[in-house]
């Protein structure tokens, strides 16, 4: 049983479960901040019942996020201590400005914004809740910026076989960062902007199965109210419209922003990780032309069996180099120049233990990186396409009656975050065989790279990974169930579950008495 192995399927798992709850945080929160900003400036009662609602739903996640996030940093230490110590004089120092100067806001605000209602004056709260966002998005600049150092290595210096940390401004502005980052926020833009289309159109589909709203002869919406039904007044359906278009909206835009930041981060990884694009394209020879299907065995060695069924001519160089013309590098001429770089076997180091000496095989899993590849590009167009067609369904005023739209329109919501898990399980499993990838651009540090088998812990068995692995699935899919029970009934129940006085006029949102405020248990407001 390979420690190596286990240690990655483990990150690989309890990563990508945390990575569902980064996306949604970073895209629902400035949204929930643009509601509460409208609140405050307009007084219009919508505002708040939006704020209300969605700020529960991003609560649930960030909290839940967080416990799950706090797993990654015990692993370094846990089952990558080989790893830890090769890039820990670089990572110090983003990761102690997300800890000690984005995280801590972002938490510390939060607290204030959750206790604050009633509280704080209206134009402070708001400010609390923006720190709060902001942090998160601050948070997820330096995480990216440790990633991208993985991808990229710059500002650094070769001493004892180790990069030592020479110029962090040369880090931060590491252009891998930058194009990455920016594709990250635009793909949680994206994910946002779906749940609220999403989960607003089972809300409007509700109030037309219930009779409370319908529609006139041109199908334009009637809107009514239920006395009987807490919440569902006319309020209540300008609250779920207004959601869904500013979430289709969004969507929209956030497809424009990740197609246009996309683009950009593709020709970086055309210079800087050549073998990980063209193990993408499926592209073994040399050539011009961008396979949207290929057959045959993409897992061989030299893929020289595969063949492209589906072929776009020019849009491969297009992709590298903005020009129709350019030939690009397939596997079959890169593999050779690796191999001359870099080596044929595992060096012969003490890191290694046994596996030095083993053969190298720099072709990434092909299945994987191919298939990754086009399934984060057609989830997020189906995602910016469902956002269009919901649009233009919604422009009277209400969503279709049939249930099968409605679920249709549940269903979407996983497209924009199978579209960022697929982009990031791409990422990370087009770098192998490395864990640190060397730096072939122009000026680049010679020798700062490290293979993913020296990263594993030397001390660790493969028994006792698979049973941290175990705990840790178990602990996640506790995790899981309970957050998923948590925003079920929170959106079932509309935004009387988030605003209790809906439900129970007589009390005050600012009463005192203990006996009366059950919001203290329900995330303080």
């Amino acid at each position: 049983m390979d420690p190596l192995d286990i240690a990655r399927w483990q990150f690989g798992i309890t990563t990508v479960y945390h990575f569902v709850m980064v996306p949604l945080t970073l895209g629902l929160g400035p949204m929930v901040a643009i509601m509460q900003t409208m609140w405050v400036r307009t007084g219009n009662e919508r505002y708040l019942r939006m704020t209300k609602f969605w700020g529960k739903l991003y609560l649930i996640n960030f909290i839940v996020g967080v416990a799950t996030g706090l797993v990654q940093e015990f692993q370094f230490g846990m089952a990558w201590s080989e790893y830890a110590r090769f890039v820990g004089d670089v990572f110090g120092a983003p990761l102690a400005m997300e800890g000690l100067l984005a995280f801590f806001f972002e938490s510390t605000f939060l607290g204030l914004w959750i206790f604050g209602w009633n509280r704080l004056p209206k134009k402070l709260h708001l400010a609390t809740l923006w720190i709060a966002v902001l942090g998160s998005i601050v948070s997820a600049f330096f995480i990216i910026v440790a990633n991208s150092w993985m991808q990229h290595p710059v500002g650094v210096e070769l001493v004892d076989g180790r990069p030592v940390l020479t110029d962090i401004w040369a880090v931060l502005t590491n252009n891998t960062a930058l194009t990455a980052y920016s594709h990250t926020i635009m793909g949680a833009l994206a994910v946002g902007a779906g749940f609220l289309v999403g989960i607003s159109w089972y809300q409007l589909w509700q109030r037309r199965r219930d009779g409370i709203d319908t529609v006139d002869a041109r199908g334009r919406v009637i809107v009514g109210e239920n006395a009987a039904i807490p919440g569902r007044d006319r309020i209540d359906h300008s609250v779920w419209i207004r959601s869904l278009r500013i979430g289709a909206v969004v969507a929209i835009i956030g497809f424009g922003g990740v197609a246009l930041t996309g683009d950009l981060q593709a020709k970086l990884m055309f210079e800087q990780q050549p073998l990980k694009m063209a193990a993408a394209e499926a592209a073994c020879a040399d050539g011009t032309s961008f396979s949207v299907l290929s057959i045959g065995n993409v897992g061989s060695s030299d893929c020289t069996d595969v063949v492209g069924v589906i072929e776009i001519p020019g849009l491969l160089s297009f992709l590298a180099h903005g020009d129709f013309t350019t030939e690009i590098k397939g596997v079959n001429t890169l593999i050779p120049e690796y191999q001359a770089k870099y080596g044929t076997t595992i060096p012969d180091d003490a890191i290694y233990g046994d596996r030095a000496g083993q053969a190298i095989n720099y072709l990434p899993v092909m299945e994987v990186t191919y298939w990754g590849f086009r399934l984060m590009i057609g989830f997020g167009i189906l995602a910016a396409a469902f956002a269009a067609l919901a649009l233009w369904l919604t422009r009277k005023g209400t969503v279709p009656r049939p249930k099968f739209m409605m679920v249709t329109a549940l269903l979407s919501m996983a497209a924009p975050f199978g579209a960022n898990i697929a982009g990031w399980v791409f990422t990370e499993m087009g770098r192998q065989p490395f864990v640190v990838a060397p730096n072939p651009t122009p000026g680049g540090v010679d020798g700062v790279y490290m293979f993913t088998a020296a990263a594993v812990s030397p001390g660790v068995t493969g028994e006792e990974i698979v049973f941290s692995l175990i705990a840790f699935a178990l602990v996640y899919g506790v995790m899981l169930a309970l957050e998923l029970r948590l925003l079920v009934r929170y959106v079932r129940g509309g935004v009387a579950s988030a605003m209790p006085e809906l439900a129970h006029p007589t009390d005050t949102p600012d009463d005192t008495d203990p006996d009366k405020r059950d919001d203290v248990l329900a995330f303080a407001y």
